[in-house]
């Protein structure tokens, strides 16, 4: 085993993507370390969710691969990826409006655990995973409003129970597309809080466009240009690299 499989929950070597003439990633080299709290930002057009798309198993590259620890993901389903501890949120909200928080995460476990369509019945089996829904939304902020129907929760605490779903996977790695989409100023503050604080065995790589919440809660910033990484590093690195700084002139608040 070499020493990069030990040190490193995912990586890439050489992966692009061509859509037709377009070459929309190309010879991308990307790490994520056990724990990691790592960003993905850069301009509009960059590439950044065919990247995520990429890494999950949405689109298959033309060049290059995936690996997790040992494994390697290039070819397989985004649902085999899922079962080995890949999760992700969409941008989309894709929750089931008439359901409570708690029903939602019961049901995201209980699909984990393969009980299918026994999970809504009120079996004695089950109060484990009503145990483990109820801490999960502890951990989200979420459990004084885990019986009020989804459709009524303020965006941001949609957003927080999308990431609450993934989480239910159990995964190894989260991969979060602009969780702090659409949700009020001050409340994504408090989102990325909870993302921060999630269990140090869970790696976490996030787009992200307010570069004020990049700085504030990642530790590590991958920049993509073009469809290529143009520097990776801590915050304070990047802040200084003159390269990333011509990227975002004038523009870092506005543009992802």
């Amino acid at each position: 085993m070499s020493p990069a499989t030990k040190t490193h929950t995912l990586r890439t070597q050489g992966l692009g993507i061509r859509f037709g003439e377009f070459q929309a990633v190309s010879d991308v080299n990307l790490s994520l370390e056990p724990g990691a709290r790592q960003a993905l930002i850069g301009p509009n057009g960059a590439g950044k969710t065919t990247l995520i798309n990429l890494l999950t198993g949405v689109f298959k590259p033309t060049s290059g691969s995936i690996h997790m620890g040992e494994h390697d993901l290039t070819r397989l389903s985004a649902d085999k990826r899922a079962r080995m501890g890949l999760s992700r949120t969409f941008q989309i909200n894709t929750l089931f409006p008439s359901l409570t928080p708690l029903l939602s995460v019961v049901l995201a476990i209980s699909e984990r655990e393969g009980l299918g369509a026994t999970w809504w019945r009120p079996l004695k089996g089950c109060t484990r995973v009503f145990d483990e829904a109820h801490s999960l939304l502890g951990i989200f902020r979420l459990d004084s409003l885990a019986d009020v129907p989804v459709s009524e929760l303020a965006y941001g605490k949609q957003r927080l129970l999308e990431i609450a779903l993934a989480l239910a996977a159990k995964p190894r790695i989260l991969l979060l597309d602009e969780p702090a989409a659409g949700v009020p100023q001050d409340e994504s503050g408090e989102l990325f809080e909870v993302i921060a604080a999630l269990p140090q065995d869970i790696s976490v790589l996030f787009i992200e466009h307010d570069m004020k919440l990049v700085f504030r809660f990642s530790r590590r910033i991958s920049v993509l240009v073009g469809g290529r990484i143009l520097t990776e590093g801590t915050p304070s690195e990047i802040s200084a690299d003159p390269r990333v700084r011509e990227v975002y002139l004038g523009s870092s608040h506005h543009h992802a």
